[in-house]
């Protein structure tokens, strides 16, 4: 969806390869160390058992069965030309490379024009890294996703990360050696933290050579530990309106060339306990717009190097 006033993910694909890409989320049986015990076996306090997959294709199938269904549905869908296979559940990168080499290269066949990684920063090395930059090419988008949520090491250390904020900037140092892109995830409300945290999230990526950022606000899912701070009275979720107010501060922080590939991730509607909106992405999004509208700016109007 193109916006004047933000830098989409789509669009901005677009202007790469000359036609709409449509994603392909994949889950290829990763795990993950803060929940198989290597961390710990509690997780991150926000995340489901889903590992935030959105499970729209069996994880039974493997993942080239995965991805001929995943491009076969949206192919007689949308008439797509393009496809970019995302992977997606849990942490990505979290086996060793010869059994990473097997999953990757199982997904450049024909129309897929690039591969985006989901995965930690502490769960990535050289070797690893050198593997995803074997697939770089001049045509196609390769990207590393990390999941950061926050630059803060006290709420880091609050939402059960397993790793500092120096560990994600090791990691894009990594990264970037390599002429990787990095997107970087980061979640807004989370618990203790107030609006200049947010604000100071916001100015440090923007300081950082980030390709594209994925905004996500914090969710009660059930049957997670943020679901029963929850019930217990101990968070306060944002209002849709302080939502929608926020990420507009915080997109005016940003650099205008850094991609906006999500502004409300919202996990599965059936477990989702709390905010029931989230749910409305169209509507969320083009009030964000009219937001900006009314205050006259966009991405990047507040951005200093």
């Amino acid at each position: 969806m193109a916006s004047e006033y933000f830098l989409a993910f789509g669009e901005y694909l677009k202007s790469l390869f000359g036609e709409k890409v449509y994603k392909v989320t994949l889950d290829a049986g990763f795990s993950c160390p803060n929940r198989d015990g290597t961390l710990s076996s509690d997780g991150c306090v926000f995340c489901d058992d889903s590992g935030s997959f959105s499970r729209l294709y069996s994880n039974s199938l493997s993942v080239r069965e995965q991805l001929l269904t995943g491009m076969e549905k949206i192919r007689k869908r949308y008439h797509a030309n393009k496809f970019l296979a995302y992977f997606q559940a849990y942490t990505n990168t979290y086996k060793p490379v010869n059994e990473l080499k097997k999953i990757y290269d199982d997904v450049f066949i024909d129309d897929i024009v690039g591969m985006s990684i989901g995965t930690r920063p502490d769960c990535v090395d050289d070797e690893k890294l050198d593997l995803i930059a074997s697939y770089n090419t001049d045509n196609r988008f390769l990207q590393v996703e990390y999941g950061l949520q926050s630059v803060h090491d006290k709420t880091l250390q609050f939402i059960n990360r397993g790793h500092d904020f120096k560990c994600f900037q090791e990691a894009c140092r990594k990264t970037k050696e390599r002429n990787l892109k990095i997107c970087a995830h980061v979640i807004l409300g989370l618990p203790n933290e107030t609006h200049e945290d947010m604000m100071e999230t916001a100015k440090t990526l923007a300081g950082m050579d980030i390709d594209g950022i994925k905004i996500h606000m914090l969710a009660v899912m059930e049957g997670t530990k943020i679901h029963q701070m929850y019930k217990d009275g101990l968070i306060n979720l944002m209002s849709e309106d302080e939502y929608i107010s926020t990420v507009c501060d915080f997109l005016e922080l940003l650099p205008p060339d850094m991609v906006i590939q999500r502004l409300a991730g919202n996990g599965k509607r059936e477990i989702r306990i709390q905010p029931r909106w989230l749910g409305k992405k169209l509507e969320l999004v083009g009030r964000m717009e009219k937001e900006f509208e009314r205050r006259g700016t966009r991405q990047g109007s507040k951005y200093k190097k």
